[in-house]
């Protein structure tokens, strides 16, 4: 499955040189991890983004964002932004950056 390989550079852009980075294929599209944990990603023209349990209630109530949804089955503490939702940098900054906190808070893998 294709995805969108601008917005996946926008976010490789954003994260910069950090060697705690690493990108894998996943979902049909590319994730960015740190430090073992998924942080954000690309599907399709959408940003996924993980949020956490604690902050998904909130995120999913942002404009663009909605569950993210495997077949029936929505997983807890990921959301979904609309390629419209991040097509400014700077929302796509502040997407990415909530993605990375919530990764960078976890234990490393």
């Amino acid at each position: 499955m294709a995805f969108d390989e601008v917005l996946g550079d926008r976010i490789r852009t954003l994260l910069g040189d950090d060697p705690d980075v690493s990108e894998r294929r996943m979902f049909g599209g590319l994730v960015f991890m740190v430090a073992g944990n998924m942080a954000c990603g690309v599907i399709r023209d959408d940003l996924l983004v993980r949020v956490g349990r604690d902050g998904y209630a909130t995120a999913v109530a942002l404009p663009f964002a909605g569950p993210m949804r495997m077949g029936d089955r929505t997983m807890g503490g990921f959301v979904v932004v609309d390629g419209e939702g991040v097509a400014e940098d700077e929302h796509l900054e502040d997407w990415v950056e909530r993605g990375v906190a919530l990764a960078a808070s976890l234990p490393p893998k």
